[in-house]
């Protein structure tokens, strides 16, 4: 068993550099434009989001959407050491040198951590919370966080940060998406996973068993942010621009519904739903006029004969354990 396992993670490796290579040759000889680059770059940050937030609200049964003000956390403390130090020093921001990356990626880890000390302080005294009052609460720090970035003229204010450096490129991303959805993947098929979707089906038989129910969601709450602020940290890099309104009530509805779309269940469904909904509104930019219509007629018709999502609880061969 220990042999097909090892056999297993070596073919996945294989598998993902013989794709990351394949992209990039694409990408040297122009086939792929720089258009459908970003897409895949924002196709990962998606997938790694919606995942994150269905270790929440797929595998333990709370309901959060406040994913949003997790993402601003991190988006705003990486830049905030990349570009605003820099800016309030009359210097140039960091450039695509070593100690460029180094900076960069030392900030994205902060502001990660910072995203998850937020999420620990937001969960302890919300987590005994459910339903839509654990909704409202975490809505609200979205919206706190938001509100304090408007109003503080050091992170730009309602101006939002320009001449962010566009250090997030295709590689870090695509690394990034399979080491991210690797690591949640193995915490929720560990004794911790279990805990979190014994907890899902009846927190009273839970407790009865002997979890201690409010560490467990405090545990995953935390990692989930902490995915969330790395996530953030990745994409304001690849705006170039940030604004205290790209991280709207809006930008977390848009997880959830990639999450319950794609299955809320499902580690495959949370993947499937940020692929096929960060897709489908590039594929309508030419009906600009009919583009929300048709977006909204497709999630209609999707929660009409798929409720439980389009993947259910089923999983890729490669993300069930074996």
């Amino acid at each position: 068993m220990t042999h097909v396992l090892k056999k297993h993670k070596f073919l996945l490796c294989l598998i993902s550099v013989y794709l990351l290579i394949q992209i990039l040759s694409l990408r040297q000889i122009d086939i792929l434009s720089s258009y459908i680059i970003q897409i895949i770059m924002f196709i990962g940050i998606n997938i790694v989001m919606t995942v994150s937030l269905g270790m929440v609200n797929g595998f333990t049964g709370q309901f959060s959407i406040g994913h949003g003000g997790f993402m601003a956390v991190g988006a705003y403390t990486s830049i905030f050491f990349t570009t605003i130090i820099f800016q309030l020093l009359g210097m140039e921001p960091i450039g695509r040198t070593i100690g460029g990356y180094a900076i960069f990626f030392l900030s994205v880890l902060i502001g990660g951590c910072l995203a998850g000390v937020a999420g620990l302080l937001i969960g302890l005294p919300t987590l005994h919370l459910k339903g839509d009052y654990l909704a409202i609460v975490t809505m609200a720090f979205g919206e706190v966080i938001r509100t304090i970035i408007r109003v503080s003229d050091p992170l730009g204010g309602p101006r939002g940060v320009s001449g962010v450096p566009a250090m997030t490129n295709f590689p870090i991303i695509f690394i990034w998406t399979v080491v991210s959805v690797w690591l949640m993947r193995n915490f929720l098929w560990s004794t911790y996973g279990r805990a979190s979707r014994a907890i899902r089906d009846s927190e009273i038989a839970a407790e009865m068993i002997g979890i201690n129910t409010t560490k467990q969601k405090m545990i995953v709450f935390t990692i989930s942010a902490m995915f969330a602020g790395f996530s953030g940290g990745f994409y304001a890099h690849i705006l170039q621009f940030v604004h205290p309104d790209s991280f709207t009530f809006m930008k977390s509805l848009e997880y959830l519904i990639y999450l319950y779309i794609g299955g809320a269940n499902s580690i495959s469904g949370a993947m499937t739903g940020a692929i096929i909904f960060t897709i489908v509104p590039e594929l309508f930019r030419e009906f600009q006029n009919w583009r929300m219509v048709l977006y909204s007629l497709i999630l209609i018709i999707i929660m009409l004969f798929r409720p439980n999502g389009i993947m259910g609880e089923r999983e890729f061969r490669f993300i069930k354990r074996r």
